[in-house]
This record gives C-alpha cells, structure tokens and sequence, in this order.
C-alpha cells in the first residue's frame, strides 16, 4: 500500500510539469477564437475572412448525390455551406429520432469540410424553409393550447428533449473542436412573427447551455428585422433586391453600431405554387444584386444555391388571402437546377467569385447524365376500396377526428398523407364540413365532388337506404410561414353536419403511404387494370432499366392528381393545374433491371407513364 501510494505522488508530480498545451492535437492548437465579429469584418482566428455562402438542405437531395453538389458549391468560388435542420423528420414520433440515411446530418457536415467548405447550421426548431409546418413536428398539435415558438411549457419541454439528442451530435462538429461548424443561427426570422419576448433568449440560451460555442446569429426580411434582434447575437439580413440593401444595413448599423454585415438570404429564386406560375429571377438581376452586396462590404450566402426536391409530403403552404400550397419541386430557380445541372447563374457567379478570390477556382464536375426511359404501362390495379381491407384496422369513433389526434403511430397521430373518413347516412340533402385541405366526396364509390377552403358545402343526392359516405381528405401540406401555424391541423376539423344534424360513428383510415404502406398490398392482391378502372386507384407498372441507372422525369400526360412511388421510395405529388409538370427521379434509387412504379391517382388515369430527360415547369413568371 506505501509503494501505491509513492507512485500515486510520484505520477501526481510528474503531471504537474507537462506542458497539457504540446497534447493538444496540432489542429487544434490554432483554433482558440472562432468566427468573431471584429468592428465592420468577420476574423477567423486573425485573419479577415468573408462568408461566402450557399445553402443547400442534405433532406432535399439524394444522399449519394450530396458529393456532387457540394463539389459544385466549392467550383463556383463559394467558402461555406449553410443547411436548415428539420425537426419534424429528425422526430417523428415524440421521442424516437433518426439521423440515418437521408437525414445523416453529421456525414453530411463532415462531408462539407472534405469538400473544404465551412459550415452555418440553421437548427430551428423553427425553420420555415417551405417545409411542412415550418419543420415543426405535427404531434405538438395533439396539445388543443399548444402555442407554437413561445415559451409556452408544452412547446420548450418538446424542444428542450430535441436539442438533448440534437446538439450532442452538433456540438463535436463546431470548429473550436476541430469541426467546419463556425456559426450557428438562433431560430428562424422571429421577428416576423414576434409573439414572445421571451423565446429568442429562451433558444439562445438553450444552445448556449448544451455546449454550442461558435458565433450566434440571427435572420430577419425586411418585415421583421425590427424586432428579431437578440442581446449578444449579430444580426443578419435577407432579401431579393440591391434596393433593400441600404435601408437593411442602415438600420442595423443604428440598433447594433459597427458590426460585420450579412445578408443571410441573398434570395436566387423563389418558389412556386400549384395552380400559380413558375417564377423566374433573371440571371443579370440575380448578379447585380450579389456584386451590390459584396461591393458594399457584406458577407453573403445565395439561398438557394440548390435547391432539390420536396420529396413525399414534405412541401409547405403559405395562407394569407388564400390557401396555397407548394409545388413538388424545389427548383426555386436556383444557382444549380433540382437535378443539379449549371444555369446561366452558376456560370456568372462563378466568374464573379473567382475574380474576388484571386485564385484559380477547381474545375466544376461533369453533369450527371439524364435519359428518357420508355413508357411503363401500368400492369396491374388496385381501386382504394378493395386496398382497405388490407390497410392497418380503422380507428373507430363516435366524431370525426383530425389526423394528428388519431391514436396511431404510437399516440402520435398522423403526419403527413391522406385519411379516409366513412359513415353512414339514410337520407340526401346539404353536406357541410371544416375540410383541411382538400376532401373528395363520395357516396358509396361514386365521386361527387369536393370540399376544401372555399367550398365548404356539397350537395348529397337522393340514395335508398343506409349508404355508405365517404370523404378522402388530404394534407396538401401545412403553412410555414405567418402567424397561422397554430392552426394547422389537418383531416376532418369538429364535427361534419348533414342537414345541420351531426353525423356519428365513423370508420378512420391512415393513408400515410410510408414504404410500409405498401408492403400489405401482396402480389394476390392487385389485379389486370380493366378498361374503366374505379377510382380512387393504385396502378403498378414495371420499368426495365438495361443499362446502368441515370436520373430522368416522369410525366404523366392524361392523369390529374396524386403520388408517385419507384422502389417504394415517394417522389411527391404531381397535379394537371401546374406549373409543374414533371417529377424529378434521381437514377440512385433505380435499380438496373427491374423497377417497380406505382402511381396514386385520385381522379382520372392515363393509359401510360412517360419518362423524359429534360424537367417542365409550366408557365414562367418574371419576379419583380
């Protein structure tokens, strides 16, 4: 025991008189400061440095082809990657978290800095991004109070246990320690929306305290950079036009004095609608604007430099008059199109960063190729009605419930898809229902007509006898942006009055169309696809790929509205009222050989689906 203890005092001594500073690994020794903001610039450690940004979300694009994109990012002269993180597909039932596949966000940061790229992580929980309630899980509108982005106690206690998983994974990835993370945003464009004085310094400090050290930031429009300002966090702008330039950083040198600028969102596009135009930004406007900012002494980052996909049902809405929401593609006319291709954009601002840099800028990568596949023609079918069966047992209930209040999912509810409400009637007369989005009528199996925000009552013909009603309702996706959110449950909302009676005990099924969807709907199932199909429908149809896989479009001249899948894996929606007009397929998910493609349709099906290499965004419209 003396001996133990002499080497114990021993060690002790001899500790004392290492120098802890030679162990720390050579990386890391010169990484003390971080990104500062130093008078009118940004240092990096001692050196001056100016973002040069591009944002780009790994949930958008094809994991195989974050390479490929990111490469492009480094050639056009561009420094940092800037990247939203999603909430609602990290957590999609409370408490169970997946950072696998297409949501690695640490391969993809890490891959970043392979590619020699800094990065700012935008993590919410708020995000907007034109995503499907702004990012926010829909299971917090279980909660009838829930107050969305407010220190309202059901609200942080849900983001406090996000960020526990969150940041443990994000804070290994800053740059103090040794990772491309050198700024962190706080929340998203708060002061648009303003509700709570208290939330900003709730979210600020709530990084803070789970080991975020890098620079903190904010970002505001025009309308909300009045009130968006945090104690201790710099303020960053967005916008379109050199025009808004002046006002933006007037004011912010008079609420924060000399402090390096930023324009967080250097807007590239914007995005579309369904029912609306394509919008289209010039590309002389777009580097005008950028030669403005840079000439002026900012910082800049171009969202969106790729913009990629909404894959599945992940689009958003906007409702200010009216209801709108987004298209499938996530085009946004940006610098690099949904498939990745160069753009008379990516051309002059390639030009234009590597002139500002000095330096020679690497080669931009070679585009991937594209093909048009030949026509599939859908084999077999299965109408709605004869796939119920097969779907998971209905929920049972005395009143309509909306989707996120369905006790399924493991008490998690309903996110994203279509939910099919039945009952039963005995008389005609007048239908009226609070229908979130859009909810297709029918009696028995006959379609007769819709309700949604503006039509809210239908008339039920004359029938004999107990008849089954029916109302296929569908989440076209919730609003992301405004101060709507806290209204955004979807399904049947209350009660469906016949007559101005309540109708009672209803059948509810989920229609989520996971890639477990499918799996119930087994090869004895389906059957040939007869010459008046019933629908709602699905129809299956095989694709021969020869060769090695390449990305293509499917366009489907001669169907109305509703989803495609290839390989179980859901492309989105597409729909006959435009702009878009065909739906971006990354070769990655195509297998050479056999493929299996099943198309959801609603309404009206066509005899073939067509494949094309080039994408059809519908009408354009120039952006002011």
């Amino acid at each position: 025991m003396l001996g133990l203890l002499l080497l114990v005092i021993l060690s002790f001594l001899v500790l004392r008189r290492v120098d802890w500073h030679r162990l720390t690994p050579l990386w890391l020794r010169h990484r003390r400061l971080g990104l500062q903001a130093k008078g009118q610039n940004f240092m990096l450690e001692d050196s001056a440095f100016w973002i040069f940004g591009g944002s780009m979300h790994y949930f958008r694009v094809p994991r195989e082809y974050w390479r490929d994109r990111l490469l492009k990012m480094k050639a056009c002269g561009l420094n940092t990657l800037t990247t939203y993180v999603p909430w609602n597909l990290h957590e999609p039932e409370r408490g169970k978290f997946d950072f696998s596949g297409n949501l690695d966000l640490e391969a993809f940061v890490l891959l970043a800095a392979e590619v020699g790229l800094w990065v700012i992580l935008r993590p919410g929980p708020y995000i907007c991004s034109e995503m499907d309630l702004g990012g926010l899980p829909s299971w917090l509108l279980q909660d009838p109070d829930m107050r969305l982005r407010t220190t309202y106690k059901g609200f942080t206690e849900a983001v406090d246990l996000y960020f526990d998983h969150l940041m443990v994974r994000v804070v290994p990835l800053q740059y103090k320690h040794g990772g491309p993370i050198i700024a962190v945003q706080v929340e998203n464009e708060y002061g648009s929306y303003n509700k709570d004085p208290a939330y900003m310094p709730y979210v600020k400090k709530a990084l803070e305290d789970r080991g975020i050290v890098e620079l903190l930031l904010t970002s505001d429009n025009k309308d909300g950079l009045s009130k968006g300002i945090v104690d201790g966090v710099l303020a960053t702008i967005n916008l379109q036009s050199q025009n808004e330039l002046q006002f933006l950083t007037t004011f912010l040198l008079s609420v924060q004095g000399v402090q390096p600028r930023m324009v967080m969102e250097c807007w590239t596009g914007w995005f579309d609608s369904w029912g609306g135009p394509h919008s289209i930004l010039d590309s002389s406007e777009v580097l005008r604007t950028v030669s403005a900012i840079i000439n002026a002494g900012s910082s800049i980052n171009l969202y969106m430099f790729h913009g990629g996909t909404n894959f599945g049902f992940i689009g958003g809405a906007v409702h200010f008059q009216d209801y709108k929401s987004d298209v499938t593609s996530y085009d946004y006319d940006a610098v690099l199109t949904e498939a990745g291709d160069y753009t008379a954009k990516y051309t002059g601002l390639r030009e234009f960063f590597g002139s500002v840099s000095g330096a020679p800028l690497p080669a931009p990568p070679d585009l991937l190729p594209k093909t048009a596949y030949e026509p599939v023609v859908p084999a077999l079918y299965l109408s709605l009605w004869d796939a119920l069966p097969y779907l998971e047992e209905p929920v049972t209930s005395e009143k309509p419930v909306n989707m996120e209040n369905l006790p399924i999912n493991g008490g998690n509810g309903q996110s994203f898809g279509y939910t099919l409400y039945e009952t039963t009637i005995t008389s005609s007369g007048i239908l009226s229902a609070y229908v979130r989005d859009r909810g297709q009528v029918f009696v028995n199996t006959v379609s007769i007509g819709f309700l949604d925000y503006k039509r809210k009552k239908i008339v039920i013909p004359l029938i004999q006898g107990f008849t089954r009603l029916r109302i296929l309702v569908e989440n076209r996706g919730r609003v992301n942006y405004g101060t709507k959110i806290d209204d955004q449950r979807k399904g049947l909302i209350g009660n469906i009055y016949l007559n101005d009676s309540p109708l009672k005990k209803f059948k509810i099924y989920s229609l989520d169309m996971k890639k477990s969807f499918f799996q119930r709907f087994h090869a004895d199932k389906w059957n040939p696809v007869p010459d008046a199909p019933v629908l709602p429908a699905f129809f299956l149809g095989p694709l021969w790929v020869s060769l090695s896989p390449c990305d293509t479009f499917v366009k489907l001249e001669g169907w109305e509205k509703g989803v495609v899948f290839i390989n179980g894996q859901n492309l989105g929606r597409y729909w006959n009222i435009g702009p878009q007009e065909t739906l971006y397929l990354p070769g990655v998910w195509l297998d050479q050989g056999l493929n299996q493609v099943i198309v959801f349709e609603e309404r009206m099906a066509g005899p073939v689906i067509q494949f094309t290499e080039t994408p059809s965004l519908g009408r354009l419209q120039y952006m002011n």
